[in-house]
């Protein structure tokens, strides 16, 4: 493995190149992920990761003393993802497990149930539960190939729920399905009158709408009146192109609201009147799309929106309502903090409140609305000190075709501000994927290392309305690129990088962006790191889990291009224009973006006479799992940055 023969410039601190990074603080994980209070708000259920990650259990407290009530968890790799209170007894747990093709365990479509007592625990639905029998229309747990999801609790009801049940096949139709949470036994409410279908519930818990698409990606919205009714098609995205997504129902059922994409600008919140038809306009930001629908009490009607449009902030459909004065007498109190309601007691006399920001992964509170008192509940990373931590900055900048783009500097802490060694991190995905405000591990780490960090929001990303994302459309290598570019100097230029010190890097999508990065722009950067990356683009027509649906087939025409048009954006086959050393990690595992992508951009580095190291893992998938991957991992990364740019490397001991 050749390392890079220039050396860094002489103008990085003597600080930053003497002190290291623990990274163990950055790859340990959060001391619980998500916390929810029961309906009568005797409970407190809390998601808590083991094993240093390999596995999430589930964790009952009792409110009055803090107390465990009682524990689940599941083998190794098998993670409690979800959980929902069903009464105030009984929790419906979703369970994911890591596959080792994703970084992030995926969703297995399996369904537990469990007293906070730690009593009656039993799957209610999926591959690890033996079923009792077919031949009967109402059956106690079926046995079928199938996953199934909660579409609603059913508050008023302490027995069922709704749940969407999906066939294991490729594209399939929905249906959904009333079942009982203690024995299993469902019965059918309504099958999706088109594929990858999801349901929407009115408030008496009646399947009204259903959203999916078929092979041609083109989403379709369909309305019924009631129980039992024929389903109409209310939206085509074949006819003028943009998506309307449900989102709920007002208490009275009388509105429903959608997301609906607009021609130009983010996406708005209609009020549609079941009984006309009629459309109203509710909520439409300037800048944001709503990235997390507001609700009342219970998680029921929609009231506002959560926008991410550099620091956090919340809109709602009418100011004056109880929910957005709660809200805005909140965050007087957290100091202009960004917050959220996680649940609430079916009374609402009692809320989670979630606080958050650039410096803190994030704290919940327990908040008294009668006696309005908050009380600090737990932290999810206590062993960061937000003082100590870097400062992100939201930022503005106009691409060369003067398209808007909006990002996030990471500045470290007590540095200037100017003249900084800099890493432009562009995010995965890539569409429909933000980098928004908040605390960031890899920005965080970086900032620890001495780097400035610039998180770009090019074209194609989300957030920011539908003909924004849509400017990236078969634009790998180009535009989109181009956005990069446009960023990286801009930061030259508002004196905040050092020209002389800047690597790009990123992670699937993000290490195609690093490499085309350099080879497009070889004088702009010093190094480039590729992390779990695709660059030979006509093999993601022939290899890899995107292209073996239907709709993924027609996802990579319509949005990547046709494969005989790629080689002029694969930086596989642009090997001889880079002139800067380069870093690659890989899973062997990997089948978004198989481990072949990264050995030919090696031999292609190689031929080319570039310095390339790779670090490869044979049982790693798309993003590395194991802290012991993860700890070479970053260490390699912060030692090849230092060597580029002047860094701090990784301390030699764990703390």
């Amino acid at each position: 493995m050749a390392n890079g023969t220039e050396s860094p410039s002489t103008s990085a601190s003597a600080t930053t190149a003497r002190k290291t990074v623990n990274i163990d603080a950055y790859i340990r994980s959060d001391r619980f992920e998500s916390i929810k209070i029961s309906p009568k708000g005797d409970y407190f259920a809390a998601t808590v990761p083991l094993e240093n990650g390999e596995r999430t259990g589930l964790a009952i407290m009792r409110r009055a003393d803090n107390s465990i009530s009682t524990t689940f968890a599941l083998d190794k790799n098998t993670h409690v993802a979800d959980f929902h209170w069903v009464n105030p007894e009984r929790l419906l747990i979703s369970i994911a497990e890591k596959f080792g093709a994703l970084e992030t365990p995926q969703l297995t479509g399996e369904l537990y149930a469990i007293n906070a007592d730690g009593s009656k625990g039993t799957f209610l639905v999926g591959q690890r539960m033996m079923g009792e029998g077919l031949g009967t229309r109402i059956q106690p747990r079926k046995v079928e190939r199938i996953a199934a999801f909660l579409i609603d609790p059913l508050l008023n009801d302490d027995k069922r729920v709704i749940i969407s049940v999906i066939p294991f096949n490729d594209d399939p139709f929905t249906r959904a399905e009333i079942m009982d949470v203690y024995t299993g036994r469902r019965a059918p409410v309504a099958r999706a009158p088109v594929r990858n279908a999801s349901f929407i519930t009115d408030s008496q818990g009646v399947v009204r709408f259903a959203v999916g698409a078929g092979l041609d990606n083109k989403q379709q919205l369909h309305y019924r009146e009631g129980e039992g009714k024929p389903w109409q098609l209310l939206h085509d995205q074949a006819v003028d192109d943009l998506a309307q997504t449900p989102i709920g129902f007002s208490a009275d059922d009388r509105t429903a609201y959608l997301e609906v994409e607009q021609a130009s600008g983010p996406n708005a919140i209609i009020a549609f009147d079941i009984a006309t038809q009629a459309r109203t306009t509710v909520l439409v930001d300037d800048i944001a799309d709503p990235a997390r629908i507001l609700r009342t009490s219970g998680n029921a009607s929609p009231v506002g929106a959560l926008l991410l449009d550099g620091k956090p902030r919340t809109a709602f459909f009418d100011e004056q309502s109880e929910e957005a004065r709660l809200y805005r007498s909140l965050e007087a109190a957290f100091g202009g903090e960004p917050l959220l309601i996680t649940s609430q007691t079916a009374d609402g006399k009692v809320a989670l409140v979630q606080t958050w920001s650039d410096r803190s992964p994030g704290d919940f509170f327990l908040f008294d609305k009668q006696a309005k008192k908050a009380g600090h509940l737990l932290s999810r990373r206590d062993w960061f000190d937000p003082a100590q931590m870097a400062e992100r900055r939201p930022v503005r900048l106009q691409a060369r075709d003067g398209l808007a783009l909006h990002g996030i500097l990471t500045v470290p802490n007590g540095a200037s501000g100017k003249n900084m060694p800099m890493v432009v991190m562009p995010h995965g995905g890539p569409f429909g994927i933000q980098d928004f405000w908040g605390f960031d591990t890899s920005s965080q780490m970086l900032a620890e290392a001495g780097y400035a960090v610039l998180q770009l929001n090019f074209r194609g990303s989300g957030g920011y309305g539908k003909a924004f994302t849509e400017a990236g459309k078969r634009q790998w290598g180009l535009a989109m690129q181009d956005d990069l570019t446009d960023a990286t100097r801009w930061a030259i230029q508002q004196g905040v990088a050092d020209a002389n010190r800047i690597c790009i890097y990123g992670a699937s999508y993000g290490a195609y962006a690093a490499l085309m990065g350099v080879a497009k722009e070889p004088d702009l950067y010093r190094c480039a790191v590729g992390y779990v990356g695709v660059y030979d683009l006509p093999t993601m027509h022939t290899q890899g889990d995107v292209q073996r649906r239907g709709s993924g087939a027609t996802y990579l025409r319509e949005w990547i291009g046709e494969r005989r048009d790629l080689d002029g954006v694969s930086p596989n086959k642009l090997a001889d224009k880079i002139k800067v050393p380069v870093f690659l990690a890989a899973g062997g595992r990997d089948e978004r973006a198989p481990i072949q992508h990264s050995r030919l951009m090696e031999r292609a580095l190689t031929a080319a006479g570039v310095p390339v190291e790779t670090l490869y893992y044979d049982n790693e998938g798309h993003g590395f799992y194991l802290d012991s991957s993860n700890r070479e991992y970053y260490t390699r990364l912060l030692a090849f940055l230092s060597r580029h740019l002047g860094g701090a490397e990784a301390a030699t001991t764990s703390k």
